[in-house]
């Protein structure tokens, strides 16, 4: 049955209420950038107001903001390739497993995935510390890496899963490998998989906060610990704030407005 349009733009006019509501603070966060000092504390708050870069000209005088983004991909691209070397081929391995209880062992890595990062850092910081890795971008590396690793481990497990496995025993009895099915057959047919399991890892990486608060130096630490600046002993420089986390949102927001379609799959492609 078709929906009546006025179910239609009932459903549509909750839809844009709710993505106001939650928009408010992004458009909040985003004027304040372009605020004078004077004006961010206006009462009531306008949003009519001249425009300045003061406080981008700040922040490129308070930190090395292109060592901030570098520190920053070399963190989530880093613990994307990790990943994803080590994830794909696992979650290929259980998916082709004649185990009975290879779901279970698949939803055991999720749930590896929903453990607080809390809890793993003070053994981390102790091992990274021992092995003399503390301070360096490996350390956040590795650690993400565990716990990404776990979550592409799961999401490949039902791509693979869901694909007939016909191709492969043809590849197989003409003379292939079984690495050569998996690399010539399996992976190209889960790119979209490929891709999804990438932007969630990219996402979780850039993301993070407190590991790279404990585990990185000041030299090695991303942007997501340089927004902590911005909080000071007696108040908060929300101009600073704004401006530093447009550097921060901007190229996740990107990513995700123009591979939108590989989020929703990734979303919506559960264990079969």
């Amino acid at each position: 049955m078709r929906a009546r349009p006025r179910q239609v733009t009932l459903e549509r006019t909750a839809l844009l209420a709710i993505l106001v509501v939650w928009l408010l603070p992004v458009l909040w966060l985003v004027t304040t950038a372009y605020k004078p000092p004077r004006e961010i504390f206006s009462s009531p708050p306008t949003f009519a107001f001249t425009p300045t870069l003061f406080n981008f000209q700040r922040i490129f005088e308070m930190f090395d903001v292109w060592a901030l983004l570098k520190s920053s991909l070399i963190i989530s691209l880093g613990t994307t390739v990790l990943s994803l070397l080590f994830g794909v081929p696992a979650g290929y391995a259980l998916a082709r497993a004649k185990w009975r209880y290879a779901i279970a062992v698949a939803y055991f890595f999720l749930a590896i995935r929903t453990v607080p990062i809390i809890a793993t850092l003070i053994p981390f910081y102790l091992m990274m510390r021992d092995i003399g890795l503390l301070g360096t971008w490996w350390a956040v590396v590795l650690i993400n890496t565990t716990l990404n690793c776990a979550f592409v481990t799961w999401m490949m497990f039902s791509y693979f899963r869901a694909l007939p496995r016909d191709m492969e025993e043809a590849a197989l009895t003409d003379g292939c490998t079984l690495w050569g099915a998996f690399y010539r057959v399996a992976l190209p047919m889960v790119v979209p998989g490929i891709i999804a399991s990438a932007l969630f890892c990219i996402m979780f990486s850039w993301n993070d906060f407190l590991t790279p608060m404990f585990l990185t130096g000041p030299d090695t630490k991303p942007l997501s610990v340089a927004l902590l600046a911005a909080f000071g002993t007696k108040d908060i420089t929300w101009g600073t704030l704004g401006a530093l986390a447009h550097f921060s949102t901007v190229p996740i927001v990107l990513m995700a407005l123009f591979l939108n379609r590989y989020f929703v799959q990734g979303l919506t492609r559960g264990v079969q």
